[in-house]
């Protein structure tokens, strides 16, 4: 539309362009406004920027992001009300100096020894993550509209040695002081905040203590909706008092040592309102240390169940053996994502056969991941492939994802026309699939060819293996990370 009598873009009310500029994404944004001053003063008028998404870091160049960090929370930070951050500072810095790249599931210890310039790397990433951190904080310490806050730091704690200790961080100039300060900000925010709904901390070493959530003010712990609560310290990080007063929660993400039978008491408790979604993290790295005695009973779950009808449970079990899931999967656990991820563990076709007997009507998602040249075969009998029951038996299963194991071509077959179209997510990596040979001299033509030809007949579209096995091996913790917002949410 022409503007009347040569009339330029200057000349509109400032209402009517700061509802243009509602329109574009926070990149684009930031880009118009360098344009002008005018355009810059309608472009940071607070009702733009009450949601804020920002992933900074996970590079050799992760410094250079402070500088637009601290712009973006200095403008923004005293009354943005929804902010999502991910620092991801270490990641490029473990991979030894002109090698070829890292995977992204790293299994090395934070710094060598042996390699003092990679130490040194490490360091002064942890310096840019810290001064990141109390960037944040600082900015939204008084900030009493903030409804939501969701953090998560990729700071590649699982090692081949346990756990990454966070004395480490101590190791950085000025490190106990950043550190003291980073948690009193958290500390006094969650203290100022009145109206926050959502509050997401996701293995942020050293932001989290015991003492954290009892600094929440009274008006949020009435308005808290979500709340997750991550990191690898050897503690529970809520207490039954603190979760007594959170009588509202719809949603709950821990550590499954977390949930005792005490908190798992409290969730069901007629006062509170009923619990829908419950994400929990079994990692196998801590049970050393975070032993599951004590943890929920079948007994537990059944009351739980009772008082919120409408659960539904999100688990991931990393690096964690058979026989430790046998006592964790309980009959009345009301599981409806299962992800199965380790570098070495096995799981076995008892524990498949378990799932799709106790979860057959409320599994929807299950992920099968194994990082490792050995792929073992679960089915013992190949007329009885477990993976092959369990898509018979779950028949709300929805999404199927596996790398790692053989799966035989004509149970893979089996699966795509057991659950067809209702199986919106079948991703297998080509390196998974074998084909028995036996079968193959009854067939003619390129044995690929023909199973994707049938899988795309039994699930009624298009359909071909995974090529590429890193997009199926994600980060594990930023992978739970993310599902557990998207579970969530999805209530």
């Amino acid at each position: 539309m022409a503007l009347c009598g040569g009339v330029g873009a200057m000349a509109l009310p400032s209402e009517l362009i700061v509802h243009i500029f509602s329109f574009l994404s926070d990149r684009d944004k930031l880009r118009a406004s360098a344009v002008c001053s005018r355009w810059r003063e309608c472009l940071f008028y607070p009702a733009l920027w009450t949601e804020l998404k920002l992933r900074i870091g996970g590079g050799c160049n992760g410094s250079e992001d402070t500088p637009r960090l601290e712009f973006l929370m200095r403008r923004f930070g005293s009354f943005v009300r929804e902010l999502q951050l991910e620092l991801s500072p270490v990641e490029s810095y473990l991979s030894p100096l002109n090698s070829e790249p890292s995977s992204t599931r790293m299994d090395q210890p934070p710094c060598s020894d042996n390699d003092p310039e990679l130490s040194e790397r490490w360091r002064d990433a942890m310096a840019t993550y810290l001064d990141q951190v109390l960037c944040v904080f600082t900015s939204i310490r008084n900030n009493r509209n903030l409804q939501k806050l969701s953090l998560y730091v990729d700071t590649c704690i699982l090692q081949q040695e346990g756990l990454l200790d966070s004395s480490n961080l101590h190791q950085i100039h000025q490190g106990d002081k950043k550190i003291n300060e980073i948690q009193q900000l958290f500390m006094e925010m969650l203290s100022n905040s009145r109206q926050l709904r959502w509050l997401s901390c996701s293995f942020m070493l050293d932001l989290l203590t015991p003492c954290s959530l009892a600094c929440l003010s009274n008006p949020s712990a009435e308005t808290l909706k979500h709340l997750s609560l991550l990191d690898r310290q050897l503690g529970p990080l809520i207490s039954p008092s603190e979760l007594d007063r959170l009588s509202n929660l719809h949603s709950l993400a821990l550590d499954f040592s977390d949930l005792t039978s005490e908190l798992c008491g409290l969730l069901a408790s007629p006062r509170r309102v009923p619990l829908h979604r419950l994400s929990l993290l079994l990692n196998g790295a801590a049970l050393e240390f975070k032993p599951l005695e004590g943890t929920a009973t079948e007994e537990d779950w059944k009351a739980l169940v009772r008082v919120s009808a409408n659960l539904r449970v999100y688990m991931m079990a990393l690096e964690v053996d058979s026989s430790e899931l046998l006592r964790v999967l309980k009959p009345s656990l009301p599981l409806e994502r299962l992800h199965l991820d380790s570098y070495s563990t096995l799981v076995s076709d008892a524990t498949l056969e378990l799932i799709s007997q106790q979860y057959n009507k409320t599994l929807t998602h299950l992920m099968l991941l194994r990082d490792d040249p050995d792929f073992p075969d679960l089915s013992v009998n190949r007329n009885e492939d477990p993976l092959v029951i369990l898509a018979w038996r779950c028949t709300q299963l929805t999404v199927l994802v596996i790398h790692g194991y053989t799966v035989w071509s004509h149970n893979l077959v089996a699966v795509s026309r057991l659950r067809g179209s209702s199986l919106r997510v079948l991703t297998v990596s080509e390196e998974s699939i074998d084909f028995d040979p036996d079968q193959s001299v009854c067939m003619e033509g390129d044995p690929i060819h023909n199973l994707v030809k049938e899988v795309s007949l039994g699930l009624g579209r298009v359909w071909h293996p995974c090529l590429d096995s890193s997009l199926v091996l994600l980060e594990p913790t930023l992978h739970f990370h993310r599902e557990l917002q998207a579970f969530s949410m999805g209530m």
